[in-house]
């Protein structure tokens, strides 16, 4: 294919910046169409973006002829059913993440894209990110020796629209979201570690309501052990103190550790004999763009992309799984 036509379901917050320009801006690459319920914001949006349609209908573009590959964009609740009907009318699918509400949900969508023969992506797009690709650089030059552990640890403050029943986002809604914050800023970590580190395979974790500010979990607290051996534990907090944000990922070695984070891109620590070093990184304006470069060059046969609907099943499961629900 010489150019991949693009269709997105849901052209929300996360398309102003951070993906929707990317399928315009990347090679081989155009958007056609886009759906939003509201079809005057729908609209605002295609002529902001240069986009030839617009549609209140998600049918609208899994239907659509002229259209290749859909990116669904919608809240985690429809993530499977608009999956299914683009894969079975023929379209390659990306997906935000988490890839869909719970592992059995993962698990139909991986059955459907194997009877249609259709590709499925997820955007675990830290998988192409330099900054990630530069721990990966130094796991895999063995600057740590043997891995042993590997140490999350995450807190914030409530954001303000926590502290307004009112206000509370779809984040926090279980029967959209599928949880909390955890369900949607977890799996980041989670399967960056994935790809960083190989297959959780075993996760047991503990999960609470500390700060009473909606219904869903605002603490977790889990143990895993990868495929390979290396151990690990995380702590979540969305209910923390004012002014004390922490994001930290620590993966510990024979030979020392490497310390980064998920969401603040602070400069990449390696610790060894050699004594301290930090490595910075520069980010793309879009920063899906990568990734969607890289689905691009799959379709066209040039390359693979690394976050597939394969690996997103697995970061559900180890959320499940850490969730007590498997």
């Amino acid at each position: 294919m010489d150019k991949i036509r693009w269709g997105i379901i849901g052209c929300g917050d996360v398309c102003k910046v951070k993906s929707g320009p990317a399928f315009y801006k990347s090679e081989h690459s155009s958007l056609v169409a886009v759906m939003r319920r509201d079809n005057q914001k729908a609209k605002d949006f295609a002529l902001r973006h240069g986009v030839p349609s617009y549609y209140s209908e998600a049918d609208k573009i899994i239907l659509n002829p002229d259209i290749d590959a859909v990116y669904i964009a919608t809240p985690p609740e429809s993530h499977k059913e608009y999956a299914i009907k683009a894969m079975r009318a023929g379209k390659t699918v990306y997906v935000e993440k988490p890839m869909a509400m719970n592992y059995p949900e993962c698990l139909e969508m991986l059955k459907v894209a194997e009877e249609t023969n259709r590709k499925l992506f997820v955007a675990y797009y830290r998988r192409t990110l330099p900054y990630f690709l530069k721990v990966k650089e130094l796991l895999d030059n063995n600057e740590l020796g043997k891995l042993q552990t590997v140490t999350i640890q995450y807190s914030r403050a409530p954001l303000p629209s926590d502290k307004n029943v009112e206000s509370h986002s779809w984040r926090v809604k279980k029967e959209i979201a599928g949880g909390g914050y955890f369900y949607d800023m977890a799996p980041h970590t989670l399967d960056i570690l994935d790809f960083l580190l190989g297959e959780i395979t075993e996760a047991k974790g503990f999960s609470a309501n500390l700060g009473n500010l909606y219904p869903v979990e605002d603490t977790v607290s889990a143990i895993f052990r990868f495929q390979s051996g290396i151990q690990g534990t995380g702590q979540w907090n969305y209910a923390g103190a004012e002014g004390e944000e922490k994001d930290i990922v620590e993966i510990n070695g024979e030979k020392g550790y490497i310390r980064f984070n998920t969401f603040a891109f602070k400069p990449i620590e390696l610790a060894t004999h050699r004594g301290r070093e930090f490595y910075t990184t520069e980010h793309p304006q879009h920063i899906q763009q990568p990734l969607i470069q890289s689905i691009i060059e799959e379709l066209r046969g040039n390359g693979k992309c690394p976050s597939t609907g394969v690996s997103g099943a697995r970061t559900s499961r180890v959320i499940d799984k850490i969730m007590g629900k498997m």
